[in-house]
């Protein structure tokens, strides 16, 4: 616990002087972390960052993490969109199965290109709801949802879980867990819209936050089921006592799309 407490915050103190900051460090910084995300993707599947597939991957996430303003300008220097840069990176992972003669597999090129939006989209939603009027009080927002979310799962699931989630994802897991964090989710966020005046309506934001919890959670057991999948314990070892970058950012990249889906950040 002690370990956690000593990387959570030194995370923090690293990482949040850029997200109130904003801008191109944030930018950038989103970038270094998208991309070990990936790197951790691709080891759970013994697949290299550091290898033609591997390079290929890494554009095509770099061209879905584009900010509006750099599509613009790559757009004006090589006359292709975001859309048709992932078009090339995914014909040309096809053509170099044919070239390996199925060594490296369309099922790796299926895993490649689908985790390539998996870490990419919510990535950029980060981005583009800090970009957003208010950006930095909604980045808080999701924040104060999946933290609560996590924190009363955890704690409701402990004093009184007694049946299981999903034992095949998730062994410790329960409803009464999943119910609580949402629970806990509303608690939250009245107290977070006291302190703070959203200037949203009160039904809006209560659905909005059980919502948010739900797909947060689920976030969590999709990582859960990935990891599972491969037979890791974590994506990955970059944050002591809390493994890798999936590991952290899982519910947040299920929760930031969200919003914008839902119109929540304008």
């Amino acid at each position: 616990m002690k370990q956690r407490i000593i990387t959570a915050i030194i995370a923090a103190l690293l990482f949040v002087p850029f997200v109130v900051y904003g801008g191109t460090p944030l930018t950038i910084v989103i970038y270094i972390i998208a991309a070990v995300g990936l790197f951790e993707m691709l080891k759970m599947r013994n697949l290299s960052l550091f290898s033609v597939p591997g390079i290929l991957a890494l554009v095509g996430l770099f061209a879905m993490l584009m900010p509006e303003g750099w599509e613009s300008a790559i757009i004006d220097a090589t006359s292709y969109s975001k859309l048709e840069w992932l078009v090339l990176v995914t014909a040309l992972l096809l053509i170099y199965v044919v070239l390996k003669k199925n060594k490296f597999t369309f099922d790796d090129v299926g895993f490649l290109l689908v985790s390539v939006f998996y870490v990419g989209v919510g990535f950029y939603y980060f981005m583009a709801t800090r970009d957003a009027s208010d950006g930095l009080l909604y980045i808080v927002f999701a924040l104060v949802v999946v933290w609560s979310t996590d924190s009363g799962a955890y704690f409701v699931g402990r004093k009184l879980g007694k049946n299981k989630l999903w034992p095949e994802i998730s062994p410790k897991k329960t409803v009464e867990g999943f119910v609580g964090g949402i629970i806990i989710a509303i608690i939250a966020v009245f107290i977070f819209e006291m302190i703070t005046h959203l200037e949203v309506q009160w039904w809006k934001l209560i659905v909005v936050t059980i919502v948010a919890s739900i797909v947060g959670q689920m976030g969590d057991l999709v990582e859960s089921a990935i990891k599972r999948h491969y037979g890791v314990k974590d994506s990955g070892k970059i944050l002591p006592g809390h493994g890798g970058i999936l590991d952290r950012f899982d519910s947040l990249l299920f929760v930031l799309p969200l919003l914008h889906f839902l119109h929540f950040v304008g």
